[in-house]
């Protein structure tokens, strides 16, 4: 892909079917005169031979078109012209949701919801939203990506009695761009029997936390479920909390809080991380995934001097290297790990 340099317009090329869609984002884009819409595509298949011949600096991708999906064009464009894509999905609920989820896999960065005819009035508070995740993952360097098999380790080894054993009763987990497939390769390998209680932050759009537990929980033998405010924890579920409130855990229960004076990104990984640490001290998890920003690092260090074991992702597995690096140079993660040797850890650190 070719790198975005001041003074350049961001070249963004829109692949949807809908037309009214199509002339929606493109209005809304046009609004700043540092993004360039260069193509339109009205299917998967007009939208992978555009981006091959243009090399934009970002493509939108619609999910449900004919001839060829968002799913698979996302796979062709990743694999043969890598470039950020932000998916743009109508797909928040019903049975297509988890489709969206599918095209974070195959390598785009990021999902938000489409707007709609209904949308035109609040057209200005939703372009802001748009134009600012354009032109911040337009700056990620992407790299060729194509989708590769599930199921690293064979689960049926990893079936164990539920029991808490190794010294540690929590695992908790903070993520960004790029955290959906992440947690994907951190989640699918734990044991149904998992025997700790999971908790994770995920920046994302609203409306959206639905579709990707309802994605993870179909792909993963743990139980993945939405965080609800006075809930015990239970072993083997991960819990996610939920867009525009913070998630703290107090003993054995969660609890839902207000955001913080100054906090950029709600769910606060911060806010969650420190919880655990407060409340678990040295027998809890930490792990910091791929993310743009340092949301979570201040919190993985709070678990790291209450005791508690903590990891980040590496750069070369990261999308964006952001949260994991601040971690790192605050000195704390106790390892350095590529994502898909994460869920072999946790499960030595717990024991299994």
């Amino acid at each position: 892909m070719r790198h975005v340099t001041a003074g350049k317009p961001i070249e963004v090329v829109i692949i949807d079917d809908s037309l009214v869609a199509r002339e929606m984002l493109a209005q809304i884009l046009s609004t700043d005169p540092a993004i360039q819409i260069v193509g339109m595509a009205v299917d998967g298949q007009d939208g992978v031979d555009m981006v091959a011949r243009l090399k934009p600096d970002l493509v939108t991708m619609d999910i449900h078109m004919p001839r060829m999906d968002g799913i698979e064009a996302t796979e062709q464009i990743m694999a043969f012209t890598p470039t950020p894509i932000l998916v743009v999905s109508s797909s928040v609920h019903g049975e297509g949701m988890g489709a969206a989820f599918d095209a974070l896999a195959a390598g785009a960065l990021e999902v938000i919801k489409k707007p709609e005819p209904r949308d035109w009035a609040d057209l200005e508070r939703i372009g802001r939203e748009v134009i600012r995740k354009v032109k911040i993952l337009s700056k990620v360097r992407v790299i060729t990506h194509i989708r590769g098999r599930r199921g690293m380790l064979d689960r049926a080894v990893l079936r164990v009695p539920p029991r808490v054993t190794g010294g540690r009763s929590i695992v908790a987990i903070g993520s960004s761009t790029g955290g959906p497939s992440a947690l994907l390769t951190v989640l699918c390998p734990l044991p149904a029997e998992f025997p700790l209680p999971i908790v994770i932050a995920q920046h994302i759009a609203e409306g959206f936390i639905p579709g990707l537990v309802g994605w993870l929980n179909g792909a993963c033998s743990v139980s993945v479920k939405a965080a609800e405010d006075g809930q015990e924890l239970e072993p083997g579920v991960a819990y996610f909390a939920p867009t525009g409130r913070n998630l703290k855990i107090s003993g054995g229960a969660m609890h839902f809080a207000a955001p913080e004076k100054g906090q950029l990104y709600i769910p606060s990984a911060d806010t969650l991380l420190a919880s655990v640490a407060e409340s678990h001290g040295t027998h809890g998890i930490g792990v910091l995934l791929t993310g743009m920003g340092a949301d979570g690092a201040r919190g993985l260090k709070a678990m790291r001097d209450a005791g508690a074991a903590t990891i980040a992702q590496d750069e070369a597995t990261s999308t964006v290297f952001g949260m994991p690096k601040s971690a790192i140079e605050l000195g704390a993660a106790d390892k350095v790990l590529a994502v898909q040797d994460v869920a072999g850890e946790i499960l030595r650190l717990a024991g299994l």
